[in-house]
């Protein structure tokens, strides 16, 4: 009798079990299948085809759907637009609209839809009455516009919210601050206005709260240091106002802390007394209105990694006490009204690789202990009252430094010759608006690393070296305002011993180069966006190979001597912005087919021989009577009305 009742509850539980999973995994329920048949409904592409494959009624073998054991109802959406496979990662589209009917899904604990792309409508308003299981809420990077809704704050199990990288606007509601479970907020990079409302500081759960690249006005909130577990912490790239809260002080785990690119204003406040802000490692507030001094208690932040306090009001000296930041790596210093010298423990920061003092007033002579920087990268110092005299020699045997800005720096004499052999090979090199004399040395061929030159602004007076041609890694040169002579061709042969140029700014004005120009476009540098050649004494022709520079923004020719027709060539540089060819001596019609040049915002051929109807049509006509001023044989809109044939002439 025991054994036939033993054998009666086994099969009765296994009937149990199979109906439970045949009503889990084989049969939705019915809110469940039409929330999730609504959601396909509004997507009309799939590059995954992942929805392709939601048939039938069992939504809980769907792929990316996920179903509780118990109650058969779906508890996670999950279809990211990031899909990793065991060979890739790619990135799929979802194109449509998000059903408001998702909300049906009542029992959902987590919604992943974020990455798709091109996922737009708005979020439903009611998802906060509609889905009080709700717990990761993943739409970011969509189309998603609308406002976040109010209805939101009633999420109470919500712990990640990542609505980033979408077109939401509005303002944030005061009723996220009820959220207590919440512990991520990514609202970045959408268009979200007014204030961040003081409820946020309820949010005592939260680790990391992202609002940045929005515009948000108002202060930041008063009692933001109650956020007492906050690691991360970016509000930069709004319209904040108001002065840094003293709360910030409590903000004991923070370890990130960006609020750069605002405007906020008054005094650093922090840190106000020994062990506040103990972890924080990574400070940006650069941007700003800030004044005052900088703090000598920075010293005691010794967790500083990273520090970004440029462009603000900043006065006096540097503070010596931050040679004591063993961990600092980077800071930027840069764009205010410091004064006096560089402290010597600066030479103190051994894990130092950027340091940026630029346009200040740091004032000579600079501490010999700087040469104690071993793994210091960049090194810029321009702008200041140094007046060097000489380029130290010790600032060019450091041994990881490649990237050296000394801009009026009041450098004197010729190109250093040390320069040619620095431990590590210099990529960087701006001695501009110096007072250098000489000549381009040979050597700076040898440079086999360099990416940007810049000599402009001084005295030089040689013709370019033949030996650039080996600088293959060089994108940006400018020697422009010096008394540079001769040909210009060896710049345009840069790198064409090899596959690709890599050149995209040059600017040789305000020099006596003579000739040159033809070469424009022959070789492989056709990746140019800027290139200005204007005020020199530049004659000859512009050839059609100048058209191969299909890349070229700016085109400045102006103040040359340069002749012939102007190259139809030239209409198939259609990314051109800017085109000066004014004072020269161009003869012939304007080529009808500058007309394809539609990005054109500013064109000037004023003061040459130019002659015929100006081509009728945008963007042409679009530009005032000065871009063709001084062609007396033009006519034609915006000029006067053309005369008949006979003054139109060949």
């Amino acid at each position: 009798m025991a054994s036939w009742l033993l054998w009666l509850i086994v099969v009765f539980t296994i009937m149990t079990v199979g109906k439970g999973k045949q009503n889990g995994h084989q049969v939705c329920h019915p809110n469940d299948l039409k929330g999730l048949t609504s959601f396909k409904a509004g997507i009309h592409v799939d590059t995954s085809s992942r929805l392709a494959k939601w048939v039938g009624h069992g939504c809980c073998s769907w792929e990316g759907i996920t179903c509780d054991e118990t109650t058969g109802r779906v508890t996670e959406i999950r279809l990211p637009g990031f899909i990793s496979t065991n060979d890739f990662v790619f990135q799929s589209q979802m194109r449509g609209l998000l059903s408001p009917s998702i909300t049906l899904v009542s029992c959902l604990q987590v919604i992943d839809l974020g990455g798709l792309i091109g996922l737009a409508g708005r979020i439903p308003p009611s998802i906060g009455l509609r889905l009080p299981n709700l717990r990761k809420l993943y739409l970011y990077g969509n189309k998603l516009i609308g406002p976040v809704p109010d209805s939101i704050g009633k999420l109470s199990k919500l712990e990640e919210l990542h609505l980033y990288e979408n077109r939401l606007r509005g303002s944030l509601p005061s009723t996220m601050g009820n959220l207590k479970n919440l512990n991520q907020l990514l609202l970045y990079s959408n268009e979200l206005a007014g204030t961040i409302p003081d409820s946020f500081t309820n949010l005592t759960n939260i680790v990391q709260m992202d609002l940045h690249s929005n515009i948000l006005s108002g202060h930041i909130p008063e009692r933001i240091g109650e956020m007492q577990v906050l690691e991360k912490l970016d509000l930069s790239e709004n319209l904040l106002t108001g002065k840094i809260p003293l709360s910030l002080v409590n903000l004991n785990s923070i370890s990130e802390l960006y609020l750069d690119t605002n405007h906020l204003e008054g005094e650093i406040p922090f840190p106000s007394s020994f062990g506040q802000l103990p972890s924080l490692g990574f400070l940006r507030l650069d941007d700003n209105h800030l004044t005052g001094r900088i703090p000598a208690s920075f010293g005691n932040m010794v967790s500083l990694q990273r520090v970004s306090l440029a462009n603000n009001k900043f006065e006096g000296v540097i503070p010596s006490s931050l040679g004591n930041l063993s961990a600092l790596k980077e800071l930027y210093l840069s764009g205010n009204l410091l004064s006096g010298q560089i402290p010597e423990s600066v030479g103190q920061l051994s894990q130092l690789i950027m340091f940026n003092v630029s346009h200040n007033q740091i004032q000579g002579p600079l501490p010999h202990e700087l040469s104690s920087l071993e793994n210091l990268q960049t090194l810029d110092l321009s702008f200041n009252h140094l007046n060097l005299i000489s380029f130290p020699q010790w600032l060019a045997e450091l041994p990881s430094l490649s990237r050296i800005y000394c801009a009026r720096c009041g450098i004197q004499g010729e190109i250093p010759d040390f320069l040619q052999a620095t431990p590590s090979p210099i990529q960087e090199l701006d001695l501009s608006s110096n007072h250098l004399t000489g000549s381009l040395p040979a050597w700076l061929g040898r440079l086999t690393q360099l990416y940007k030159l810049n000599f402009s602004r001084n005295s030089l007076v040689s013709r370019i070296p033949v030996s650039v041609r080996n600088l293959q890694y060089l994108g940006v040169l400018d020697l422009h305002s010096n008394k540079l002579t001769g040909p210009i061709n060896n710049v345009f042969q840069i790198g064409n011993a090899f596959s690709d140029g890599s050149l995209t700014y040059i600017d040789l004005s305000d020099n006596y180069f003579s000739t040159g120009i033809v070469q424009a476009g022959v070789g492989s540098q056709t990746g140019i966006q800027y290139l200005n050649l204007s005020h020199n004494f530049l004659g000859g022709r512009i050839t059609t190979t100048i058209g191969r520079l299909k890349s070229l923004q700016t085109l400045d020719l102006s103040c040359n001597k340069l002749g012939f027709n102007l190259p139809e060539a030239l209409a198939n540089v259609s990314s051109l912005e800017k085109l000066k060819l004014q004072k020269n001596h161009f003869t012939g019609r304007i080529p009808v087919g500058f007309l394809k040049l539609k990005k054109l915002k500013e064109l000037d051929l004023s003061d040459n021989l130019l002659a015929g109807e100006i081509p009728a049509g945008k963007p042409l006509t679009d530009f005032p009577q000065s871009s063709y001023s001084g062609n007396k044989g033009l006519c034609g809109k915006p000029l006067s009305p053309c005369k008949g044939s006979s003054s139109v002439l060949g």
